[in-house]
């Protein structure tokens, strides 16, 4: 094999729809989807008790005959506990989790008027040359305990007694092992947890026609609620991105041996955001700021929602049959709103590298479920005619706001504050106000 994906290096471009989208009191007018990020990771997470169906999306670029992925698991897995998925649910999921650009428009100050809020509607391989591997491996001290064809995925549930025995039944088996693994493999042997490996079986890829990697999913029992991410370190270039999807019954999951921390949200930000194309640009700075800010070692909450709605909307909440499709198994069978009766999504973002992620992601469930979403707001001035008396203070609010966005895009980003100012051109002419008895008799 000419290479090899380790652990959780797992990524899926995203292709949702640019249109906007009516929401509470404003629009829907753009998200940061996973898509702004390079060698970033989608992991969908449904747990529930110590049951776990965890959906791994490939953003593998190559040739199909170089792909091999090796994941450590924490228990055994029959035929049955493995699936290959679509992807466009991974893709729905991150589309409606995506933090968010909301635009508002300023009314009329001349023309005074009550606003009331307006809620948004809610086939396996021949004996013998298996008995032939078993025994090859078996003289290295790997156990090859099962071996699947699921789609077109070729898969083997691997254990070993020591890193070196595995390291050399992969070498010979045509993977290449970067410098570094054998630390991390052996701790991982140490927990007694088993190997997940897969490559594409070429054939069955041809007869069923895809052209593209499908995800992946594993569906087991175990109290370990955990996502392995050293190996998908060890030879990495650089830090990832990781972005996990959890869906629950409880509430918000957060990590237990990282910070969990919220994104900066419902920040006024200047509207030249949208109007020149820098929202992507402004949340890729933004997020790396909060990196920085957080060490380098922080978990990032993007969104937290109950899954029946959102407010507002970058996609339409999951049906109920897309969450059984994903692993939510207590989705009963009423579809009929269109949403999950029970079904909190969490949307974790983080960037882990050696340096400052030396553990496994951990994870707990909470009975939080308390909404949240990175969401950030675009407020449009009035372009009307405005020639009565409440205009010149109208224009004066518009000068000192225009001032704080400028200085919350500044604080968010590291961007320069002249730069700022340049990009959001002149400020309206706000004139002198009018002598106290020009409105006397009007």
């Amino acid at each position: 094999m000419k290479r090899i994906l380790f652990g959780v290096a797992l990524a899926a471009a995203i292709a949702g729809s640019s249109s906007t989208i009516a929401a509470f009191c404003g629009f829907y007018v753009g998200k940061a989807d996973t898509k702004l990020f390079n060698r970033a990771s989608q992991v969908v997470l449904v747990r529930d008790g110590d049951r776990t169906v965890m959906t791994m999306a490939s953003d593998f670029q190559g040739e199909m005959k170089e792909f091999a992925i090796v994941i450590p698991v924490p228990t055994f897995l029959k035929r049955e506990q493995i699936h290959v998925g679509d992807k466009a649910l991974v893709d729905h999921l991150d589309a409606y989790s995506a933090p968010r650009l909301v635009e508002y428009f300023d009314e009329n100050p001349c023309e005074p008027r009550r606003y009331e809020r307006m809620l948004a509607a809610p086939a396996p391989a021949a004996q013998a040359a298996l008995s032939d591997a078993k025994t090859r491996a078996k003289s290295l001290g790997v156990t090859i305990e099962a071996q699947y064809t699921v789609g077109e995925y070729d898969i083997l549930i691997l254990s070993a007694q020591e890193s070196s025995g595995l390291e050399t039944w992969l070498r010979q088996n045509g993977y290449r092992i970067p410098p570094g693994a054998s630390p991390v493999i052996g701790s991982y042997l140490k927990q007694n947890m088993r190997f997940f490996v897969a490559k594409v079986n070429l054939t069955e890829q041809a007869k069923l026609g895809y052209t593209y990697l499908r995800p992946l999913q594993v569906a087991y029992e175990s109290p370990k609620f955990m996502l392995p991410i050293r190996l998908g370190m060890v030879n990495a270039s650089g830090a990832q991105d990781l972005f996990v999807f959890a869906l629950t019954r409880t509430g918000r999951i957060e990590t237990t041996n990282y910070r969990t921390v919220k994104l900066p949200s419902d920040m006024e930000l200047p509207v030249y955001l949208k109007d020149q194309g820098e929202f992507p640009s402004f949340y890729k700075a933004m997020f790396t700021r909060q990196v920085e800010k957080q060490d380098g070692n922080a978990v990032f909450t993007e969104y937290a929602w109950d899954m029946r709605w959102c407010d507002p909307c970058a996609a339409n909440p999951l049906s109920g049959d897309e969450l059984r499709r994903l692993g939510v198994f207590w989705e009963n069978d009423d579809d009929s709103r269109g949403g999950a009766a029970n079904a909190f999504l969490t949307r974790l973002h983080v960037r882990y590298d050696n340096a400052h992620f030396p553990e496994d992601l951990v994870f707990q469930e909470t009975g939080d479920r308390t909404n949240f979403q990175g969401r950030y707001i675009l407020r449009q001035a009035y372009k009307g005619e405005l020639s009565c008396s409440a205009a010149t203070g109208y224009r004066r609010s518009l000068v000192e706001r225009h001032g704080r966005e400028a200085e919350q895009l500044a604080s968010l980003t590291g961007w320069n504050l002249a730069d700022i100012r340049k990009k959001m051109g002149p400020e309206p002419s706000v004139g002198p106000d009018p002598n106290w008895w020009d409105r006397l008799w009007k």
